[in-house]
């Protein structure tokens, strides 16, 4: 008599929003795997390509703990999101499940603090850490809440009156109601997209972060490859960085400033990063990013990409920002989607979302993703797409 079929594994993905969209996609057309997303959002976009989804907070510890035990999972994954990956780390750690990286590696991942403890340790040019009550603080500074992504509760402050609203702003939102306060390094922004595999760093793309000042209706924001300053010394601080973090498995995203003085690091997060820098690191080098992330969560043998052989392409992700107010409708978005060289535009928010506004990550609507000849043509050719695609609001429903 035949047995009874093997059940498939099951991966256990925290969160199911915009930033984790793109590993949801390459999990669930693996074909040999049950993907279960928590999210607590019951509108969460990332449930339609789940097989099975849990709404509660991805931040719940217990919650997050009792259901991968009782659900059985073989891998858990954070992609995305930096307070989660430390919870993966110790659940999976816990339970005994495979995992890129130890409870405290998720630690140390998910504190600016320590990580800029360990960066001291190891010689890791990174942002001073400066004294707010010393009477001879030179400004600007910048005040971030040391546990959280995504901006919130960062003030960067140019004037001695505008530090205490800003201590307070941080302290609200920080998780155990600390501030970090350091010293401002000038300079453009890049990230470096990595693996590491059994302690080799191998870095994948290096993309510049663009904004634009205020962030208004249009492209308040975009992450552009190949970064004009991919230069060596940017990509071995990284590098160290990443090795004072502990990370020998599995994912990084490091965001590195161009001092006057050279490279800083600014921070790491073990995790795929969440502006679609997987889904570029695609379209640029052909390498499948989210996959292997997919991979390292269940366990599997990884070997490193050869990057020597892959493809070379200029990318552009542009994020859309829509006025202020309740949205009604979107429009254009098929019209976007058949631009030249135009790869993905993502839609995230439904109708009745307030967009507010402050601008923050939040106020995202979507996103842009297209390729080019040239870094100049990728980003034309995103910015084309954005303006494709109408957001109508009501302005006065905020």
């Amino acid at each position: 008599m035949a047995g009874r079929p093997r059940a498939r594994p099951r991966l256990l993905v925290l969160g199911a929003g915009p930033a984790q969209l793109g590993l949801l996609e390459a999990a669930r057309a693996r074909g040999d795997v049950d993907v279960i997303a928590v999210d607590r959002d019951p509108q969460a976009l990332g449930f339609a390509l789940a097989h099975d989804r849990a709404v509660l907070s991805s931040e719940d510890e217990e919650a997050v703990d009792r259901l991968a035990r009782a659900r059985d999972v073989a891998g858990i994954v954070s992609p995305g999101a930096d307070w989660p990956v430390g919870i993966a780390a110790r659940v999976a750690e816990r339970i005994g499940l495979p995992h890129p990286i130890d409870g405290r590696t998720g630690s140390i991942a998910t504190s600016k603090t320590r990580q800029r403890e360990v960066f001291a340790a190891a010689g890791v040019p990174h942002a001073r850490v400066v004294d707010p009550t010393d009477a001879d603080l030179r400004f600007p500074v910048v005040v971030k809440a040391p546990d959280r992504q995504g901006q919130r509760g960062l003030t960067l402050v140019e004037r001695r009156e505008e530090l205490s609203p800003a201590l307070e702003t941080a302290v609200a939102e920080s998780r155990n109601g600390s501030a970090l306060v350091e010293e401002h390094v000038a300079g453009p922004e890049l990230t470096v997209n990595a693996v590491s595999v059994d302690g080799r760093f191998v870095p994948l793309i290096v993309t510049d972060r663009l904004t634009a000042e205020p962030p208004a209706f249009g492209v308040a924001l975009a992450h552009v490859a190949p970064s004009e300053h991919a230069t060596g010394p940017a990509v071995d601080v990284a590098r160290a960085a990443v090795e004072a973090v502990g990370i020998r498995h599995g994912p990084s995203y490091t965001q590195v400033r161009l001092g006057a003085d050279g490279p800083v690091v600014m921070e790491v997060a073990a995790r795929l990063g969440g502006g679609h820098d997987a889904e570029l690191c695609a379209a640029a080098t052909g390498v499948d990013l989210n996959g292997f992330v997919v991979a390292f969560a269940l366990g599997e043998d990884v070997s490193a990409p050869d990057m020597s052989s892959c493809l070379a392409r200029s990318a552009a992700v542009a994020f859309l920002v829509p006025p202020v107010g309740r949205l009604l409708q979107v429009e254009g978005v098929p019209e976007a989607a058949s631009l030249p060289n135009v790869e993905t535009v993502r839609i995230y928010r439904r109708p009745g979302h307030v967009f507010g506004p402050l601008r923050t990550g939040a106020d995202r609507a979507g996103a842009v993703l297209a390729t080019g000849e040239s870094r100049d043509d990728a980003l034309a050719g995103a910015r084309r797409a954005a303006d494709a695609v109408r957001f109508r609001v009501d302005a006065d429903a905020t």
